[in-house]
């Protein structure tokens, strides 16, 4: 089976994502039967081979001591995988040379969402002598090294004065030779023709969304259609100003328990009531959830656009290089939302691209209240955080801060404990900071004048060139899938009813899933670990993750009492509550609070291999209980249970 296995599996390992997955049922050009079938047994045995050939001697676990080393681990992974090493060691060599904080710092970040622009590498002004282990042993082995050490984080961005998109339209923007720079690079990368497609710089995704929102013409075209299986901002942003502009907001449903899309029911707020073709309104649409790593299939959007919608794809979920698969080139939305960060593992600040097929310009032409707080400009950096108090500037340095890592990124985690020192990472200005700011006009000229013509070689994206959509998307598919089996395997001992550690939202081990895996710990007695607590212990143990909330999840009638079980509600400040300071009902929402953690280009084996190793730390039944007492005897900041 293992031969049989890897020649089906050369036959289809560049089909990622398929375009046909969950695909809607109705007329629509297919491939031949023969080659469904085909791909769908290659399919089907990968996720065999995967479930049974990943341990050596498959068992479940039920002690964390009796996890395999991580030595075993990876040898037993690359029997089952051979293509793993033999096709993705470029990788390794790329985040050993490029990306070496990563192993200096011994953190693990799965809480990236998007594409990285620069290298580590790019940041070191020359060195001295080269680093290794030995070299970082005084320092904690958490925390990145000094920004004193390193060069100005290549650009800063200011927001624009608020202007309207149809402005925008017609008569763009000043661009800089910074900008255009990027600009062209981006497009390229992200297989998007600017004879097609003009390119806005926006703050983050919230920023996009709004701006696209509030230009949209509602008015004529009344609805708003969301595919999203967890609570986003942006989405909640995009919808309160469409809802004010006249628009009736709609979402997909989720069906439990592998939050697939209920294709019935959305078909139907595609297709509306009427046959012929007319003008329906904003469907917007991620291919992908960040947070389950559900995916869905690109033809939702060719049937949106044979009925009258426009389509906004959010790619911000997607690979590195998904972009340049045949669906998408095929399908081509008329806009399109990417975001990206500087670098993997260091800084997390950057920005968000809004693409507007230039043929629909004329949407915008009833356009006229200015609305473009949040599209930004790029500037040459000035001298690493010399800016005034009021500067409107996007990275902004943050201690001692916590908070859920929003949709687009606009906080990241940073461990707080006294013992180690601080790690200085950035963030982006929130939606609302945006608003309530506004851009000194001198320091937004410094900025320019700082630096004279400035050329910025985005590493980060020519890694991801070079090796190419088969490479990456195979290594990610082979580390997640090894993940969410890992997880799975964890069971409580003596436990009568064989109560898993871990459950697992979404799809499981399926060659088409994305590199997100949504999840929840439970104890002994079935009770779920919150998930901002777990979070913050994973912290201590460098290890970043993220949370959530899972919501439009529909139960069959045959999950009657599963729902009842595992569905919480939530009230619009996010509170798990149903009841105001009154003790009066008002509107909640439902759905699941999960950890989630994401994979990128630069995982590696040993990655995953640690989460997994610090999950299972909770199959000791006291293991909480152990965290807090061991911050009480060293006088830290206690862990509120």
């Amino acid at each position: 089976m293992h031969s049989t296995y890897n020649q089906r599996e050369a036959w289809c390992h560049g089909c990622c994502p398929n375009p046909f997955v969950g695909q809607p049922d109705h007329q629509s050009q297919r491939p031949p039967a023969a080659s469904m079938s085909t791909a769908a047994a290659a399919r089907n045995e990968f996720e065999i081979v995967t479930t049974r050939a990943i341990f050596s001697n498959p068992h479940e676990f039920t002690n964390h001591e009796s996890l395999p080393s991580l030595h075993e681990s990876f040898s037993n992974f690359t029997k089952v995988f051979p293509h793993y090493s033999h096709q993705t060691d470029k990788v390794d060599q790329i985040r050993e040379q490029d990306y070496f904080h990563l192993s200096l710092s011994k953190h693990v970040s799965f809480d990236y969402i998007g594409h990285g622009l620069f290298s580590y590498s790019q940041l070191k002004r020359h060195y001295s002598k080269p680093l290794d282990a030995s070299s970082s042993s005084s320092s904690s082995l958490s925390s990145p090294p000094l920004f004193s050490e390193l060069e100005e984080p290549f650009f800063d961005i200011f927001c624009k004065s608020s202007l309207s998109l149809n402005s925008w339209m017609k008569y763009g923007g000043e661009e800089s030779e910074l900008e255009s720079g990027i600009r062209k690079r981006i497009m390229a990368f992200m297989n998007i023709s600017e004879e097609d497609y003009t390119m806005v710089f926006t703050a983050n995704q919230s920023c996009a969304f709004k701006l696209l929102a509030e230009s949209y013409p509602f008015h004529s075209n009344r609805k708003l259609v969301t595919v999203y299986d967890y609570e986003n901002e942006a989405v909640q942003v995009m919808s309160e100003s469409s809802k004010k502009r006249g628009a009736r907001v709609m979402s997909a449903e989720f069906s439990w328990p592998d939050l697939t899309i209920q294709s019935r029911k959305l078909m139907k707020k595609i297709m509306g009531k009427r046959k012929k073709r007319s003008k329906r309104g904003l469907f917007v649409f991620p291919i992908q959830s960040r947070m389950s790593g559900a995916r869905y299939s690109y033809m939702w959007m060719s049937l949106a656009q044979e009925h009258g919608w426009h389509v906004l794809l959010d790619a911000s979920a997607l690979g590195p290089k998904d972009m340049d698969t045949l669906g998408l080139f095929l399908f081509k939305p008329d806009f399109i939302f990417c975001s990206l960060y500087k670098i993997f593992g260091e800084n997390p600040s950057g920005f968000g691209c809004l693409f507007i097929k230039k043929s629909n310009a004329s949407l915008f032409k009833d356009s006229t209240a200015a609305t473009g707080i949040g599209i930004v400009n790029l500037v040459p950096s000035m001298t690493t955080y010399q800016f005034t108090e009021n500067s409107t500037i996007a990275h902004i340095e943050t201690e001692q801060k916590r908070g859920i890592q929003k949709d687009d990124h606009d906080v990241v985690m940073v461990a707080t404990e006294p013992e180690k020192p601080i790690q200085k990472y950035h963030r982006e200005l929130s939606f609302s900071e945006i608003l309530d700011s506004e851009t000194p006009h001198d320091d937004f000229e410094q900025a320019r004048i700082t630096k004279g013509k400035t050329e910025l070689e985005c590493k980060g994206l020519d890694h991801a060139d070079s090796l190419g959509l088969i490479v990456i998307s195979n290594r990610v598919r082979y580390l997640i899938n090894w993940l969410v089996h890992a997880l799975m395997s964890l069971q409580h001992p003596y436990s009568e009813n064989r109560l898993p550690l871990v459950r697992i939202y979404g799809p499981k081990v399926m060659f088409e899933r994305g590199p997100a895996v949504a999840f929840n710990v439970f104890d002994w007695n079935g009770d779920k670990i919150d998930p901002a607590l777990l979070q913050r212990l994973a912290d201590r143990y460098n290890i970043s993750l993220s949370y959530g909330f899972l919501h439009h999840i529909w139960f069959s009638d045959k999950h009657e009492e599963e729902k009842k079980k595992v569905l919480e509600t939530r009230a619009a400040t996010g509170d798990v509550t149903g009841l105001n300071k009154g003790g009066e009902a008002h509107a909640v929402r439902s759905g699941i609070s999960v950890v989630t953690a994401t994979l990128g280009l630069l995982t590696n084996f040993e990655d995953i291999y640690r989460l997994w190793a610090f999950v299972s730390l909770f199959l000791d039944a006291d293991f909480v209980q152990k965290e807090r007492w061991r911050y009480l005897a060293l006088n830290q900041q206690t862990i509120e249970i």
